[in-house]
């Protein structure tokens, strides 16, 4: 397959809030993305309930930003009987929030082996059973849930799904309503990538996430690339998910506390802006 068509502007352009988020709140986000003219936002829980869910809404919405995704539902193994009710009242306060601000989806970390635990084919049960409890009031809510498979280095304590065959396995089980989020910086290295974007397809393809990964990498989690000064081919992987009927916004998601963190974020959103049009 070819890579991506060239982008032109901005207008499917979001930037999860995660990029600026050393930098500034929620409501300086709202402001700073709507006014370089980006389409879309990806915002974080904790910021949302700093703000306020219903002050956020009618920020995003007085901006026309688009919400992308709301980041993040998930985490499902429990330990005992307690962490699993914890659990699911805080998946569906995520269901709510999501559905308030009208998301295109809510984004699932599914959640590592719960503390003590080296049963991971029962931490794999466990996310399926949260999702099937989830899924119909997130059906009933009008919130899409997908599924973001992470690196395999974050088996043990963030993602016990780790590839997109395993993901779209567990929605082919569940149904209606769930797909993946397609980050390139945990899925670039498999090589059934290509396939299980194909079997996704339109309508489990729902979210498009971009940063790169640097050599060397200096912090497992907090040092992603800026789209560009690493080592994925991005636009090949665009083109994957657009000729298997992706046509959504591409995200740009990048904690970086050695670099991204430390600049304006007023140049962090200019580069943001300049790289998609240019390495995405």
């Amino acid at each position: 397959m070819s890579k991506a068509r060239p982008i032109t502007d901005h207008s499917r352009l979001s930037i999860n809030t995660a990029t600026t988020r050393a930098q500034w709140t929620l409501a300086q986000a709202i402001d700073g993305y709507a006014r370089a003219g980006v389409g879309g936002i990806s915002p974080w829980r904790d910021q949302i309930a700093e703000m306020g869910l219903a002050n956020a809404a009618k920020a995003i919405r007085d901006a026309e930003l688009t919400v992308t995704g709301v980041c993040r539902g998930g985490m499902f193994p429990w330990a005992d009987g307690a962490g699993r009710l914890a659990m699911l009242d805080d998946n569906r306060r995520a269901i709510e929030e999501a559905a308030t601000l009208q998301a295109q989806c809510l984004v699932l970390v599914v959640g590592g082996l719960p503390a003590g635990s080296r049963d991971l084919a029962g931490a794999h049960a466990m996310v399926e059973e949260a999702i099937n409890t989830l899924l119909p009031e997130a059906r009933a809510a009008g919130v899409k849930m997908a599924i973001e498979p992470l690196h395999p280095m974050y088996a043990a304590d963030r993602a016990c799904v780790n590839t997109m065959g395993h993901a779209l396995d567990i929605c082919d089980r569940a149904g209606e309503g769930i797909g993946v989020a397609v980050n390139v910086y945990h899925v670039w290295w498999d090589t059934e990538l290509q396939k299980q974007i194909k079997r996704a397809g339109r309508e489990r393809l729902l979210a498009f996430h971009v940063c790169d990964w640097l050599v060397p990498t200096r912090d497992l989690l907090m040092d992603r690339g800026m789209m560009g000064d690493g080592v994925i081919d991005i636009p090949l992987l665009r083109g994957w998910v657009e000729q298997s009927g992706y046509d959504g916004f591409h995200e740009v998601e990048i904690f970086s506390e050695l670099d991204w963190w430390k600049r304006d974020p007023d140049e962090v959103v200019e580069v943001c802006k300049e790289r998609s049009l240019t390495v995405v």
